[in-house]
């Protein structure tokens, strides 16, 4: 569980998304109840992305005017949300949720990865009229559905194409620290904590806490393309199942649909990785002559 802890937050951390996801289908795989499952990884996220938000803050990925706009009502979403878990599921909502999200990761991996669309981000201030229903939408699903708030939000505000990929992602990460409080509020008011596998959880937060510093190093040094590029992949990938089986493909066309995605994926991440290198030779050029027509 430690392991999962760390390994789950090393991927959260660096692309903004999938601690929740990968922890509560392991837990979900073991056995434990919807509810449970939620409010052990919650509780040990309260401490992960405590740890997170510190390091993504000291390495300057984190816009704190959008973590305002979207902490606060995703608060009030993950608490009205693990409320609901506790006495219904959330299963309906997954297809429509798999779809949207799927159809903004082929947009993002289009985006970061095509030399004319995955150009420099335009920096520019997101309304909080727009962030703060993406909030309140993410928060209640990231509770009731056992995780969501990266998911949404990281592929949400990248495809505006108006923050920087590792700022996304840092300042996901950092607001969702209020998002688990709240939830796992919600969860202790709803359930008794002899229904929570309290081992699971402080083994969950140890290894997330080990993680969190070297994801939120991570992002600062990579490419803004090839961390768009990343995420994307990842977006495609723990959405693609409960996509296609929503238009009733499954078995062996399943499998090949899969084995589809991953290979796009990673030759886009070639082609990104490839760009970024010509990108950072382009600049280091480019400072040489600068600095020799200075002299």
């Amino acid at each position: 569980m430690a392991f999962v802890g760390l390994i789950a937050q090393l991927v959260d951390g660096a692309l903004g998304m999938a601690y929740g996801v990968t922890s509560t289908t392991l837990l979900l795989t073991a056995g434990i109840a919807p509810a449970a499952a939620s409010a052990s990884v919650h509780l040990s996220e309260v401490g992960t992305t405590f740890v997170s938000g510190i390091s993504h803050w000291r390495f300057g990925n984190v816009n704190w005017r959008t973590v305002r706009w979207m902490a606060i009502p995703g608060g009030i979403g993950a608490f009205l949300g693990a409320v609901v878990l506790s006495s219904i599921s959330a299963e309906a909502a997954k297809p429509f949720i798999a779809v949207f999200l799927f159809g903004l990761g082929v947009y993002i991996l289009i985006r970061f990865t095509s030399n004319k669309i995955g150009g420099p981000v335009v920096n520019r201030t997101i309304s909080g009229k727009f962030l703060a229903p993406l909030g309140l939408g993410a928060g209640f699903l990231d509770a009731a559905g056992g995780g969501g708030w990266g998911p949404i939000s990281t592929p949400t505000l990248l495809s505006s194409g108006r923050m920087e990929p590792r700022k996304v992602v840092g300042t996901v990460d950092t607001s969702e620290f209020l998002v688990a409080l709240c939830a796992s509020v919600g969860f202790l008011i709803s359930l008794s904590f002899v229904e929570i596998p309290l081992g699971v959880t402080v083994a969950l937060l140890i290894g997330g806490v080990f993680a969190a510093p070297v994801a939120a190093w991570l992002v600062k040094r990579l490419r803004a393309r090839v961390l768009g590029t990343a995420v994307a992949g990842v977006i495609l990938i723990t959405n693609a199942r409960t996509f296609l089986n929503s238009f009733g493909i499954d078995g062996g066309t399943l499998t090949s649909a899969y084995v589809l995605i991953i290979v796009v994926w990673l030759v886009a991440l070639f082609f990104a990785i490839s760009a970024a290198r010509r990108e950072r030779t382009t600049g280091s050029v480019g400072e040489t002559a600068a600095g020799e027509a200075a002299a």
